[in-house]
């Protein structure tokens, strides 16, 4: 098992936690962390986008002119793609972009991209992240401290007052153990986790 170093809210070491192979130690897959990053990114696509084609446009039902001896082009409809406000050639309809992956898929993703934070050394993590009051300030120092910029924080569940404290930081997001994705541990440089909230994600995931 992987020993990592357990910071406190001011950089120092204070000890160290193993952590379970079985989750930050897998073979790294490729392939199946593209696939959750695509999934992802797809299942927030919200897919409303609809233009009108020829046959939607409201009008054009008569021919505008004889076919021949006018002197202008041959035209069937006002409403032709390329008249002004005639319909859209291949227009863009609604439609659900989602797609689903299998829970083992999603779950190896999740595995490789822990375990490439911990080959990396771009894992930290905290004895606790416990700050007395919601203030942003109070974040930025903890995260000056164990010098972070580009973080991801994984909370335990409740700790309001570090969720609300990192809201404001830019290139901080915090997460819980129940919404972490693969998308948000590879896009942040570093995946900065608090000692109970990794407890919880080696029970939950193991």
């Amino acid at each position: 098992m992987a020993n990592v170093k357990v910071l406190n809210m001011s950089g120092s070491e204070v000890g160290s936690i193993e952590l379970n192979d079985n989750i930050f130690a897998v073979e790294v897959n490729e392939h199946v962390m593209h696939q959750a990053v695509v999934q992802y990114l797809a299942n927030q696509r919200q897919g409303t986008k609809g233009t009108k084609t020829r046959s939607e446009v409201r009008g054009g039902g008569r021919k505008p002119w004889r076919q021949k001896g006018t002197g202008h082009a041959r035209q069937g409809s006002i409403r032709a793609p390329q008249w002004t406000g005639g319909g859209v050639v291949f227009a863009p309809k609604a439609r659900d972009y989602s797609f689903k992956l299998n829970k083992k898929v999603k779950r190896l993703a999740l595995k490789s991209a822990l375990t490439t934070k911990v080959n990396e050394n771009k894992l930290i993590v905290l004895e606790n992240l416990n700050l007395e009051q919601i203030k942003t300030k109070e974040m930025q120092n903890v995260l000056n401290n164990i010098e972070v910029s580009k973080a991801l924080v994984v909370l335990e569940d409740g700790n309001k007052n570090a969720i609300l404290s990192a809201r404001n930081i830019p290139d901080v997001k915090t997460a819980s153990v129940n919404t972490i994705n693969v998308y948000d541990i590879l896009k942040y440089d570093t995946f900065v986790v608090t000692k109970q909230a990794v407890e919880k994600i080696q029970e939950v995931y193991a």
